[in-house]
């Protein structure tokens, strides 16, 4: 009886012995998250660095490409962030389904990410006024590339005065985007040649600087403080602006109002009268521009 539990107690040491050879140490950490090469139609954050609320927008997006969604023009633009049914562009025959379809354009679509991840809808608007946003943390020209870019950066297409297309950075030269009529929404290659402008960095947290709403349609942003100046953007309605600003510069006389003053707009690197802001004539609390 005794050597039996000799022999077991001497069978289960030498087992316990291998057990603990073939486990790991008792110091080693789990590995790390590594950013792994994409493959077609990978839709995830690909890079690190990006913030919370831009991992949350991309996770919400790629939710709607998993579900096959369609792009539709004018989707996404209802009352509420989220599909809608399209409409007709009459200036593209592939659309005629859109009305049927229920889905996103390309605003659209990043209207309804970053409400997602943000519980506001801080992005209502068509891709020029999202790329032009007045929370913006970061701008990029296209001269900078796709370097110094995050995921979850919004990314546009034309020109100043013209921005027609916008889509979402998931790194690694890879975006979710809200294409074209005909298509579903897709992971694409980035489009650096063309009409590429630039990106944006987008920041949900509290506004800052000297933030007013401009009234008026129609009302467009100078290279200068001079209404012989290029033109740079036209506000469609009344808009949020950020000001950084402002100085008396050409008197201008418009709808009734004659003012000197000029605003300088840091997110539209441009200016517009005070006319066209609503306020006083000299915006309170505003500072005089030195340059």
């Amino acid at each position: 009886m005794h050597r039996r539990t000799g022999l077991i107690s001497a069978y289960i040491g030498l087992l316990a012995a291998c057990l603990c050879w073939l486990a790991p140490p008792a110091t080693a950490q789990p590995p790390k998250a590594v950013h792994s090469s994409p493959a077609d139609g990978d839709c995830r954050s690909l890079a690190p660095g990006a913030s919370d609320a831009a991992e949350r927008a991309i996770a919400a997006a790629c939710r709607q490409v998993a579900a096959g969604v369609w792009y539709t023009w004018g989707g996404g633009h209802g009352a509420r962030p989220g599909p809608t049914y399209g409409q007709v562009d009459p200036t593209d025959p592939a659309s005629e389904h859109d009305p049927e379809r229920l889905g996103f354009d390309c605003s659209g679509l990043v209207r309804y990410a970053y409400a997602e991840a943000t519980g506001d809808d801080l992005l209502n608007g068509v891709a020029s006024a999202q790329f032009y946003t007045h929370r913006a943390t970061g701008r990029f020209t296209a001269a900078d590339g796709l370097a110094p870019l995050l995921p979850g950066d919004l990314l546009v297409w034309g020109t100043s005065q013209d921005l027609h297309h916008i889509a979402i950075y998931l790194g690694a030269g890879k975006m979710v985007e809200a294409r074209q009529s005909g298509t579903k929404l897709m992971v694409s290659d980035v489009r650096l040649t063309g009409a590429y402008y630039g990106a944006v960095r987008v920041d949900p947290g509290p506004v800052t600087g000297h933030v007013f709403r401009t009234w008026g349609t129609g009302v467009w942003t100078k290279a200068a403080p001079s209404v012989r100046a290029a033109r740079v953007y036209a506000f469609p309605g009344p808009t949020t602006i950020r000001v950084e600003c402002q100085k008396h510069a050409e008197r201008v006389t418009s709808d009734g109002y004659t003012n000197d003053a000029w605003s300088y707009l840091p997110d539209y690197r441009a200016w517009v009268t005070n006319i066209y802001i609503q306020g006083p004539a000299w915006l309170p609390g505003v500072p005089t521009c030195t340059f």
